[in-house]
């Protein structure tokens, strides 16, 4: 099932997440999203090299406006887990999905179409209960305007999610569409740079964590796009919950987090829902074509 590479691309995230964390003791955020964009743009090229696939495209405007708003969205995100307590904001951020739920129900409403299921967006408000269970946030009242912040990028990266499976469903190819945003990645945090005026100079281990963000970013992207172009995008989102769970054991192995028993029930609620939208999507296969 091609909506299980959303788990590969997880993984990769949640390694991305712990090399974020540590480069950005070397380097500012415009200067990690700029060298990411970089390596990225350079190993997918390698890439599109080795498996013969045409960087040339037929919809560039498709491929700015996706760049665009997913780097909003990866801007706005890394603003509000500086804002915010990692805690509130990574679970505001993931409500994406729930997003993804709201547009493809409104998307097929407005057409007329009577097959949407309730049962995948189900599965997916009781997957965002089990986040909520695993993070437990807090909120305090002079925090309300970040959180709408960062509820802002996780409806852009919603839109972004739905932009790639457009183009996916258009015959454009994951390496070609990982490419570009990388591409619009590098050009917009080497922007962003110029106006701080606040470069930093290498270090070894910095240059390692810079090289690691952008490999493990670009296959992580590879591996998503792929979910999200070939797969079923509602359980695919149900699945993107597990970066939760390994950035969770990360944070245990890595920094010795201490999780407790309601935030391992939370990892449970999240297992069990993602389980829950396997069997339902599995059983709508068949009958609907609305999503496929």
């Amino acid at each position: 099932m091609q909506s299980l590479w959303i788990l590969v691309s997880s993984l990769l995230f949640a390694l991305m997440g712990v090399c974020v964390k540590l480069a950005s003791a070397f380097y500012t955020t415009s200067e990690i999203v700029m060298y990411r964009g970089i390596f990225g743009v350079f190993f997918l090229f390698l890439i599109s090299r080795i498996n013969h696939t045409s960087l040339k495209t037929r919809m560039p405007l498709r491929h700015f406006g996706r760049g665009l708003v997913g780097v909003i969205a990866l801007w706005l995100w890394f603003y509000t887990i500086g804002k915010l307590p990692l805690a509130m904001a990574n679970t505001l951020n993931y409500m994406s999905p729930i997003w993804i739920a709201a547009m493809l129900f409104a998307y097929n409403w407005w057409r007329g179409k009577s097959g949407f299921s309730w049962g995948l967006p189900s599965a997916i408000m009781l997957s965002f209960v089990g986040v909520i269970l695993l993070l437990q946030p807090s909120m305090q009242p002079e925090q309300l305007p970040i959180a709408f912040i960062s509820l802002g990028s996780g409806m852009l990266a919603a839109l972004a999610y739905l932009q790639v499976r457009a183009m996916g469903l258009l015959g454009e190819p994951e390496t070609r569409v990982v490419f570009y945003f990388s591409l619009t990645s590098a050009a917009a945090g080497a922007f962003a740079g110029l106006i701080d005026h606040d470069w930093h100079s290498h270090q070894l281990i910095g240059i390692v964590l810079l090289l690691l963000v952008g490999l493990l970013a670009s296959t992580a992207q590879l591996a998503m796009t792929r979910a999200y172009r070939l797969g079923n995008p509602l359980l695919t989102a149900n699945l993107s919950y597990s970066g939760i769970i390994f950035s969770s054991v990360l944070g245990v192995l890595i920094w010795h987090d201490k999780l407790s028993v309601l935030s391992w029930f939370g990892i449970a609620v999240i297992v069990v829902s993602g389980i829950l939208a396997t069997y339902i999507h599995t059983k709508l296969t068949s009958k609907l074509g609305l999503i496929k």
